[in-house]
């Protein structure tokens, strides 16, 4: 059934009105009641929203969002010194979750390059998740919410680096150029932003502070203008948006600017989560059940306990380092975006691709809870965990 724009919102904001509502009375986290939309109203459930590719675009716009908010908390100094700090602990996680993803894999009778493929998906955690219930007062100038942000930084970059190598290793003429060119680029963004801030937009700021409108309008078309240069230069939006942010991080403003954009963010975020349990094909997801479920339930008990011991080991801080792996158990969007390049460059079958959305979805909705029901967070159940 076609549908039109109208429709596809109103269908998504009045169901997850709806199902938010029976979450909250039955003290449920309300994304489960967002995924759960997606997967009953999306085109592989009852199909009332069709058009996908406005949803996902309209999801992807609520992660830059939300990373361009992130960077507006992060002072430059403070960002370089939390990525040193977390780079041991990033490379050793990735090593391990890879490791177990690939042995997994082939061990339910998955090929050579599935295998691959899901366990480069199943490296990375979720950047949404964790901020989204990160508590951006309490935390976010803390150690943990900066030692959270560099791995999840860290963890973006090595997914770029994998996605770049989809792209060559589907390509007519793949070339080690492609590969490097990601690690040549960053600097160059991160010099042309701070550059543009210092010579245009503080000044624009300064002279048109008064007008609430206007600082609306430039932080959004800044942010979505570095997010489209960071694309033409051969890395993520995401990456320019959060570099974006960063660079106007010292400015006076920058706290107004990150008030302000909050309720667009969400906005956004609602379709992404929707979008996520749309991406879920039904008809495959017999097959992939049993596989889906034990890589699940392994992910989520191996990922707290590596960052556990990685954390522990490196800083020397149990009470972070079970705080921290619990905020990080889960599998990222990245692991959706894998497996929608991978099935697309003919290099993922269409069972993995699933048994990847499926793992993703498992370890989205249990994190969540955890998170919820045990930490502190914004969307707490109990009063004594709410911190926003």
């Amino acid at each position: 059934m076609e549908t039109g724009i109208t429709f596809t919102f109103a269908a998504i904001f009045l169901g997850a009105a709806v199902l938010s509502s029976i979450a909250l009375y039955a003290r449920q986290p309300i994304i489960i009641a967002y995924i759960a939309l997606g997967v009953a109203l999306g085109p592989f459930g009852l199909g009332v929203v069709s058009d996908m590719e406005l949803v996902s675009g309209a999801g992807h716009v609520g992660i830059i969002l939300l990373l361009f908010l992130l960077g507006l908390d992060m002072k430059p100094i403070a960002l370089w010194s939390s990525l040193r700090q977390s780079t041991l602990v990033a490379l050793i996680s990735a090593v391990v979750f890879a490791v177990a993803g690939y042995g997994l894999s082939r061990l339910f009778g998955f090929s050579g390059m599935d295998a691959l493929l899901i366990s480069a998906a199943l490296v990375f955690s979720s950047t949404i998740i964790g901020i989204k219930l990160l508590p951006t007062t309490v935390l976010h100038h803390r150690h943990l919410g900066e030692l959270m942000i560099a791995l999840l930084l860290f963890q973006d970059l090595l997914a770029i680096i994998v996605l770049v190598m989809i792209e060559s290793a589907g390509a007519e003429e793949p070339g080690p150029g492609a590969l490097v060119r990601p690690l040549l680029t960053l600097p160059l963004l991160g010099v042309v932003s701070w550059l543009s801030v210092r010579v245009v937009l503080l000044n624009l700021i300064k002279r048109f502070d008064r007008y609430h409108e206007y600082i609306f309008l430039l932080s959004i078309g800044w942010c979505l203008g570095m997010a489209e240069l960071a694309i033409w230069m051969g890395l993520s939006a995401e990456i320019g948006a959060f570099i974006a942010g960063i660079s106007i991080a010292s400015s006076p403003i920058a706290q107004y600017i990150a008030i302000s954009l909050k309720p667009l963010r969400d906005f956004f975020l609602v379709v992404f989560f929707f979008s996520v349990g749309s991406g879920l094909d039904m008809a495959l997801l017999p097959q992939v059940a049993l596989p889906s479920l034990v890589i699940a339930a392994c992910l989520l008990a191996l990922k707290p306990a590596v960052f556990h011991l990685l954390v522990r080991g490196v800083f020397d801080e149990p009470k972070l380092s079970w705080n921290l792996g619990l905020r990080l158990g889960q599998c990222s969007e990245f692991a959706l975006l894998i497996a929608f390049l991978g099935l697309s460059k003919g290099l993922l079958g269409a069972a993995a691709a699933t048994l990847i959305q499926a793992i993703t979805v498992i370890t989205l909705l249990v994190s969540s809870y955890l998170v919820v029901l045990a930490l502190p967070n914004p969307i707490a159940i109990r009063e004594s965990l709410r911190r926003d």
